[in-house]
C-alpha cells in the first residue's frame, strides 16, 4: 500500500542530486528499454512494445515538495513510481494523479486496452481524467496541482486535491496543451 502522509524522500534525506538515485533511474530506463526490445523480438507488436514504455517511467525531477515532467508529446500515461505520480495526457489536457486509489491507497494500473485506470484490490474504475466509473471508491483519483514552466510539467506534490472536499479545485487542476 502506498501512503500520501509518508513522502517518498524522508524528512532531510534529499538524494535529488545524489548517485545512488541517478544510478537507480538510469538502471530502470535500461531494463525498461531490455524489456521493450525483447517483447519486439518475440513479435509483439510496437503498440505493446509501446504501452510498455508510456506505462513506466523514472523520470520526474524532483526537488523538494515537487516533481517536473516534460510535456508529453501525445495522449498517454505515465507513472513515476518514484514520486507515485500518474502524468496523463488525455483528450489534449495534462493531469497530475496520485498512484494511490483513494479507497484504500492500493496503486492504481492502467489498462491500455480498455482505456482505464483500475484498483486491482477492489476494482475500483477511473476514466482517464480520473473521473470515477464504479467500485468502491467514492470519488475520483486524487489530483495534483500543477503548472506549466520554463516548458515543463510542474506538479505540486504537496497539494493533494480530493474530489469530494474540493471540487473546484479539483476540476481546475489540468492543463490544456
Amino acid at each position: 500500500m502506498i501512503s500520501r502522509e509518508a513522502p517518498h524522500n524522508v524528512a532531510g534525506d534529499n538524494c535529488s542530486g545524489c548517485d545512488s538515485l541517478q544510478g537507480r533511474r538510469a538502471f530502470i530506463r535500461t531494463l525498461a528499454a531490455s524489456a521493450t526490445g525483447a517483447l519486439l523480438t518475440l513479435g509483439a507488436s510496437p503498440a505493446v512494445a509501446r504501452a510498455l514504455e508510456l506505462s513506466f517511467d523514472a523520470s520526474g525531477e524532483r526537488s523538494g515538495d515537487e516533481a517536473a515532467y516534460a510535456i508529453p508529446a501525445a495522449d498517454g500515461t505515465t507513472v513515476d513510481t518514484g514520486n507515485e505520480v500518474i502524468l496523463v495526457r488525455y483528450h489534449n489536457v495534462i493531469y497530475a494523479f496520485a498512484l494511490a486509489c483513494p479507497h484504500q491507497n492500493t496503486a492504481l494500473k492502467w489498462l491500455e486496452s480498455e482505456g482505464r485506470f483500475q484498483c486491482p484490490k477492489h476494482k475500483s474504475r477511473y476514466q482517464p481524467d480520473g473521473t470515477f466509473i464504479e467500485g468502491r471508491a467514492t470519488r475520483g483519483m486524487d489530483r495534483y496541482a500543477i503548472r506549466r514552466e520554463a516548458g515543463r510539467i510542474v506538479v505540486d506534490l504537496a497539494k493533494v486535491l480530493e474530489q469530494d472536499k474540493d471540487a473546484a479545485a479539483w476540476a481546475a487542476a489540468q492543463l490544456p496543451v
